[in-house]
C-alpha cells in the first residue's frame, strides 16, 4: 500500500481514536486531457481527521481538473464533472478498504 498522507506524528492509538470520532481515509480524483486523450486518476490516500476540512488537500486536484480536464472529447467533460463532484463532496471514502488492507498485513 502507498504511504498515507496527513498521519505524520500520529500513533496507532491516535489514529484509532480519530477514526472512532469520525475520521476517514479518502482519495481525491483528478483528470487531465491532452488533445483527444483524457486521463482520470486518483490521488494518494489522505487521512482526514474528524474536525478537519478536506479542502486544503483537494484544492490542487480540483484546480488541475478545472484547468486541464475538459479538453478531451468526449471523456474530458464527463470525467471532469465526476472528479469535481467527488472532490467537492469530500473525496472518495476508502476507510474500510484501508482497514481491511492493514488487517490483512497483520494476519
Amino acid at each position: 500500500m502507498a504511504a498515507i498522507k496527513n498521519i505524520e506524528g500520529l500513533s496507532t492509538d491516535d489514529i484509532n481514536r480519530e477514526l472512532s470520532r469520525g475520521a476517514k481515509f479518502v482519495v481525491f480524483q483528478y483528470c487531465f486531457s491532452i488533445l483527444i486523450m483524457t486521463f482520470k486518476r486518483g490521488s494518494d490516500v489522505y487521512f482526514i481527521k474528524a474536525d478537519e476540512s478536506t479542502v486544503k488537500h483537494s484544492i490542487g486536484y480540483t484546480l488541475l481538473t478545472l484547468f486541464f480536464g475538459w479538453w478531451g472529447i468526449p471523456w474530458g467533460p464527463i470525467y471532469s464533472i465526476g472528479s469535481l463532484y467527488t472532490n467537492l463532496s469530500g473525496g472518495k471514502d476508502i476507510t474500510q478498504e484501508v482497514l481491511n488492507s492493514i488487517n490483512a498485513q497483520n494476519s
